[in-house]
This record gives C-alpha cells, structure tokens and sequence, in this order.
C-alpha cells in the first residue's frame, strides 16, 4: 500500500491522505486494488473477479472520477456505464 501511495503522489501528482478512494486495476482488469485514508491509516482492500472482468471506464491524464452509484456497480462487477443516479424532486405540496 505505501507503493500505491507513492505511486499517487508521483504519477498522479495527489495527495493520497485525503480520504479519497483510489481503485487501480490489474492489466487483464479482473482484480482491482483500492486506496484510501481513513483518518488513522491507509486502508487497502483487494478483488479479483473468477469469471470475467470489471468494465473499465476509459482513462485521460491517468484518472478518472465516477459519482457513488457508478463506484458501487464497478466495485460488484457491473456494467457501470448502465448505471444513473435517480433525480431527485421536490414532494409536490398538498392545498
């Protein structure tokens, strides 16, 4: 985990001590790492897919950002690019 987090700073030129949640893939995308700071340590948790492969969103300047609902459907294996949050409405008010 220190490698991924040096790797953050020098590659990507971030701080990895932010709480963001850094994921990096494997070259054949069936395993992922994740990244982040929890406020006392850095925490890594791992994953490997047995049958297939996580659908990889395309990559500029080496990152890329996804909103929770798409990270969760990356994370479990889905098709994330299928995914959109639900808009959120006011409740209509009762006269």
């Amino acid at each position: 985990m220190d490698g991924l987090a040096a790797l953050v700073r020098s590659a990507l030129a971030e701080d990895p001590f932010t709480g963001a949640v850094l994921v990096f893939r494997a070259k054949r995308a069936d395993r992922m790492k994740i990244l982040f700071w929890d406020g006392s340590g850095l925490v890594m948790a791992c994953k490997r897919l047995e049958e297939s492969s996580f659908t990889w969103p395309a990559i500029s300047d080496g990152a890329v950002t996804l909103n929770r609902a798409r990270s969760e459907a990356l994370l479990a294996g889905l098709d994330w690019r299928r995914v959109r949050s639900l808009e959120a409405r006011r409740p209509a008010v009762a006269e």
